[in-house]
């Protein structure tokens, strides 16, 4: 499967924070399908995948979010609504599970990976608690640009929020005292025929301003 670089730009610049969805459209199911798999297929430190990705479809609960996220419109009348969430901590049960499905993927006997075990254990380990959820998070990230640039080369509309109470959301997700905690949410459909940012041109700065070579 190719795509050219032409066609790959044009997506991006295609792309905006959409602020009004069309509450009316829906993504088809086989593309949606896609873009949980390009959040599974996210590329991780140490590949532990340190996150949760809950697609909120339920009415009532994307009401209760509208209330933790400003009132934003996009929360619910996008078609699909997604709060990344991002393990709290970095444990020997994560690191244990993670070398188990390794082994169980790609055929390897568990002790031929107590090497890459012993390398992740003493990274965690050299961390307090506070810095690796910090690690954690900074991961979710990688995960929301990767589902942004994916919906984009499909055609599907997004906006990441970073405008909502984390604890609220939390609260109302059942995600207080479990293992993981909201880091930030991406709502994706398709834009509304009159939201005035899709003609507003992409401001950014020059290449020579952001990229060096070295």
């Amino acid at each position: 499967m190719t795509s050219t670089s032409e066609s790959l730009l044009s997506s991006l610049r295609w792309r905006y924070a959409t602020k009004k969805f069309d509450p009316a459209r829906k993504i088809p199911a086989d593309t949606w399908a896609a873009l949980e798999q390009s959040l599974v297929l996210t590329p991780s430190s140490f590949g532990l995948q340190p996150w949760k990705f809950m697609v909120i479809q339920n009415p009532g609960v994307r009401a209760l979010l509208l209330e933790e996220s400003w009132k934003q419109p996009q929360v619910t009348d996008a078609s699909h609504y997604v709060v990344l969430t991002a393990r709290t901590d970095l444990n020997a049960t994560d690191i244990d599970a993670w070398i188990s499905r390794m082994s169980e993927v790609q055929g390897s006997a568990p002790e031929a990976l107590a090497p890459l075990k012993g390398m992740i254990q003493g990274f965690a380990q050299a961390m307090s608690h506070e810095a690796r959820h910090a690690w954690n998070i900074r991961q979710i990230y990688i995960a929301l640009g990767q589902l942004m640039t994916s919906a984009a080369v499909l055609g599907i509309d997004a906006c990441p929020m970073e405008g909502l109470s984390t604890a609220g959301y939390d609260q109302i997700l059942g995600l207080e005292g479990s293992d993981y905690a909201t880091v930030v949410a991406c709502a994706l459909g398709y834009r509304a025929q009159d939201d005035k940012y899709a003609t507003i041109p992409k401001a950014r700065f020059e290449p020579s301003k952001v990229i060096e070579h070295v």
